[in-house]
């Protein structure tokens, strides 16, 4: 592990909170002087206090580790407001309803940003019997290819992980009109919403 906890973090996310050392300690079964020493840097929490802490402090372990905290303001849990995360290391893709703080192998991942498709990342959709038939005319080798396709409506999300050598395509079940997505490994995440992917068919 490269990051700990720094006290300047513990500092900050407990006046956020508007607890006092005393309270916090009181929460943690610890001392005040415990709580002093951390945030003097005079001293560091016990690795098994870790997530207790987290808990108290109304974040993740990883945002308590990086002191980085995301607030997910998509309370309604509504679809549309999709986040995806893709990890460089294993490229394990995380899917989330809104933004949240997601590590894997070690690193903290940063949620993606979508762009619109350019000429080199044109998903191409039909309208086959009831379902989407999507494909990008995109290299699909081990140093350079699709992750995967998404299709998201504001009550389901569908996903077709890809693998290098593959076709780049994939079929979802239309529920009407959304975002469909895709990520290169290389470029990042492209999108096109369903409406205007018709009107250019």
């Amino acid at each position: 592990m490269t990051n700990y906890v720094t006290g300047s973090t513990i500092k900050q996310l407990r006046e956020k909170k508007g607890y006092t050392q005393k309270q916090l300690a009181d929460l943690l079964l610890v001392s005040d002087k415990a709580v002093s020493k951390w945030e003097t840097q005079k001293g560091l929490p016990d690795i098994s206090l870790l997530e207790p802490l987290a808990k108290v402090l109304s974040v993740s372990v990883a945002e308590l580790l990086s002191g980085e905290y995301v607030t997910n303001r998509n309370r309604a849990g509504n679809m549309m407001r999709t986040k995806f995360y893709v990890c460089p290391v294993c490229g394990n893709v995380i899917h989330s309803m809104g933004e949240g703080s997601f590590s894997c192998c070690g690193i903290l991942l940063p949620v993606l940003e979508a762009e619109t498709t350019d000429e080199t990342h044109s998903i191409c959709v039909e309208c086959i019997e009831n379902d989407y038939y999507v494909t990008m005319n995109h290299p699909m080798r081990k140093d350079h290819f699709l992750s995967f396709f998404a299709y998201i409506t504001p009550n389901q999300v569908q996903l077709k992980k890809l693998y290098p050598e593959q076709n780049p395509e994939a079929r979802f079940f239309r529920t009407g009109q959304g975002i469909l997505y895709a990520y290169c490994n290389q470029h990042g995440l492209f999108q096109i919403n369903t409406a205007e992917s018709q009107k250019n068919g």
